[in-house]
């Protein structure tokens, strides 16, 4: 008993210590060096850094936007309304300054000279991407190019930006059109229904929002997977559900390195990664063994990948196939929903352009 109270004792003191090194010392010691260079910030509060301040700046931003469009002011400078901690901050200490999420330490540099001097004395695949809530968005991105950094980023560049030249884009222009127009023809169903199916002209009021979003997903099923769609939107719609499931930040598992905790997030976090990841392999299996390639993105990432041979800290192929697919979903996703959203309303604001564009 004494030996195991003894264990227990000294393993307690050394997860204090960690915590303690980890949660405070080490981020200390990073603020005492930029401090000793003459870059101030404001003070953290321990365990959460700035946090606290930041939600303060974006809630009085809010209550002042709203106001705003109240009185029908607009205004274009969005700093101030995205970002008004930056803007409170670069007021108090300068254009360059650095500030505290949980025990992660940020510098902030909006000055020409030493934005330039950062580019020039680092190679930019040494800059890399922050690894802020990389343990989190590890389900939903994996190692693809989206959080990717240094050469891993270069190798998987290399591979996919091929397939995204403007030859290779305008040759989706067919399945974009073939998505538009049976998007166009549910709002005329729903306008036929409207108007209980007589040719009485009426105004039909609709909310365009989720009809974008599918839209999105379509397009992107059918680019990505080809004759394979059908599935592809379901492989999407499961990664939209993961998606929910590690919205919530954990800062917990960020700061301290503890992401392995089986919590309830974590675990359906992982059973959905489990299943998105046996759908896309699903798919990449029957296009093997039926041969079939129709020219979708999927199949051109699988040939990629066979022609390469590989590539330093380059992750398996099925790796990369499988987080790759998620990391395309997410940078189209709201890309497309929201430029058809603009194009829409552009369109409706100049009607002489629709006649163009018909012309």
């Amino acid at each position: 008993m004494e030996v195991a109270a003894a264990l227990c004792w000294v393993g307690a003191c050394s997860l204090a210590l960690y915590l303690y090194h980890v949660l405070w010392l080490a981020p200390q010691r990073l603020r005492a060096a930029l401090r000793s260079q003459g870059i101030g910030g404001p003070s953290p509060s321990f365990p959460y850094g700035n946090i606290a301040e930041m939600r303060q700046a974006a809630a009085c931003a809010k209550t002042t936007t709203a106001a705003d469009h109240q009185r029908g002011i607009i205004v274009h400078d969005y700093r101030p309304a995205v970002f008004p901690f930056y803007e409170k901050w670069r007021n108090q200490y300068g254009p360059v300054f650095c500030y505290s999420i949980g025990n992660m330490v940020f510098l902030h540099a909006s000055r020409a000279d030493v934005v330039r001097d950062l580019c020039t004395s680092v190679s930019p695949l040494d800059l890399g991407k922050s690894s802020y809530m990389k343990v989190t968005h590890r389900p939903l991105f994996g190692d693809g190019i989206l959080k990717s950094s240094g050469e891993a980023w270069a190798y998987q560049r290399k591979l996919i930006a091929p397939e995204f030249f403007p030859d290779k884009v305008k040759a989706m222009v067919g399945l974009m059109v073939d998505s538009a127009t049976a998007l166009v023809k549910s709002w005329e169903d729903r306008l036929i229904s409207e108007s209980n199916g007589g040719g009485v002209s009426c105004l039909l009021e609709l909310k365009v929002d989720d009809d974008l979003r599918a839209y999105s997903a379509d397009v992107i099923s059918r680019a990505c997977f080809g004759s394979s769609y059908v599935k592809g939107k379901r492989i999407f719609a499961m990664i939209r559900e993961l998606q929910k499931a590690v919205s919530k930040p954990n800062l917990l598992a960020e700061m301290t390195g503890l992401s392995f905790l089986p919590t309830r997030s974590n675990r359906a976090a992982w059973r959905l990664n489990r299943e998105v990841r046996a759908l896309i392999l699903d798919v990449v299996r029957e296009n093997n063994e039926g041969g079939d390639d129709d020219g979708n993105l999927l199949n051109a990432m699988l040939r990629s990948v066979a022609g390469s041979g590989g590539g330093h800290a380059a992750a398996t192929a099925e790796d990369f196939v499988v987080d790759n697919c998620k990391n395309i979903y997410f940078a189209g996703y709201e890309t497309t929903a929201m430029t058809a959203a603009w194009c829409m309303m552009l369109l409706a604001l100049h009607p002489e352009w629709q006649d163009q564009v018909r012309d």
